[in-house]
């Protein structure tokens, strides 16, 4: 229920007074019959009458603020809405190369990416989404989907050493790109995550690029790592030792790629910039709402009203007849 003009209800403040005022009143009235000794009336059982003294003001008060709200126009709102969403197609492209076990990020690039790009999933529940990894080859970990909890699973296994090492970042675009080609959906998008160099494979990045842009589908190019150098573990038969690799990589061909399909192209290089990426493309492709919405107002002013009368009715009642006074 809302108030067509709730200022009126204000008017409620003035019973503070007016109660303030009743009682004042009723402290310093003086009694009306004069006695010589009252042991003999005290012994006596209240009558109901008693009771009812303050009745008849209570009912006054309260016709006030039935009136009050009946001044507010209380409505009663018959409201519908109708809502249709419309999801985008996402593709994510995630380098498992030998170099993403860097630690420039923690815990390391991989799991950095795997976190955050789960944080992305879960705050689309709208969009089909779906997973690619590429090293030297490429394979799809998971087809688009609604079904985000299971997406979520597979994006946690995730792992070095899956496939073959190397960086064939046109092949794990390619893939990406024709697990989207057939979609129906007017928005497609690829995020490609990458800290390498295409240095294998049988697809250029740029080709891939082009046939991206031949689809409609808009790549988000993601470069991983710090500007100096990052260390990586590897195992040796005394254990695990580091080495360190420089955090420069091939940044022009990334952007060639998102410039080239309309996307856009970012550089990560701790866990917080990385975050806000996720977050900058979560903005740029928000899900389309409509929203069609009918609302039907009715006045309710009618019952409030008539409790009104009736309290009025019964004070009149009380007050004249029931509780009556008589006065010299």
């Amino acid at each position: 229920m809302t108030f067509a003009s709730p200022g009126y209800l204000f008017l409620l403040l003035l019973l503070l007074p007016i109660i303030g005022w009743y009682v004042y009143e009723l402290r310093k009235a003086d009694a009306s019959l004069q006695i010589s000794n009252t042991d003999s009336l005290s012994r006596q059982p209240k009558s109901a009458r008693i009771y009812m003294l303050h009745v008849p003001f209570v009912l006054r008060c309260a016709a006030v603020v039935l009136l009050t709200i009946c001044l507010a126009r209380p409505q009663l709102s018959n409201r519908w809405s109708k809502e249709s969403t419309e999801g985008i197609d996402i593709m994510m492209a995630l380098d498992i190369s030998g170099t993403m076990q860097a630690e420039d990020l923690r815990p390391n690039r991989l799991e950095a990416a795997k976190t955050v790009a789960a944080e992305f999933i879960a705050d689309r529940p709208n969009d089909n989404i779906g997973l690619v990894v590429f090293a030297g080859e490429s394979f799809t970990q998971c087809p688009l989907t609604t079904d985000h909890a299971v997406l979520i699973n597979l994006f946690q296994s995730v792992k070095f050493g899956m496939i073959d090492d190397g960086t064939a970042i046109g092949l794990g675009l390619a893939n990406a790109v024709n697990r989207m080609k057939d979609s129906q959906t007017k928005s497609k998008v690829i995020i490609l995550l990458t800290d390498g160099s295409n240095n294998c494979g049988d697809i250029d990045p740029q080709t891939a690029a082009e046939i991206a842009k031949t689809f409609g589908i808009r790549v988000y190019a993601i470069g991983v790592g710090s500007k100096g150098e990052a260390r990586i573990p590897y195992q040796t038969p005394i254990g695990i030792q580091y080495t360190t690799i420089s955090g420069q990589f091939d940044e022009a061909t990334l952007q060639q790629i998102a410039q080239t399909t309309g996307g856009e192209y970012f550089r990560a290089t701790d866990n917080h910039s990385l975050r806000s990426i996720y977050q900058e493309i979560d903005q740029l492709e928000k899900t389309k709402i409509r929203v069609r919405e009918y609302s039907k107002r009715t006045e309710a002013f009618v019952p409030y009203l008539l409790a009104a009368l009736l309290c009025l009715l019964l004070e009149v009642i009380l007050r004249y007849l029931v509780l009556r006074t008589v006065s010299n």
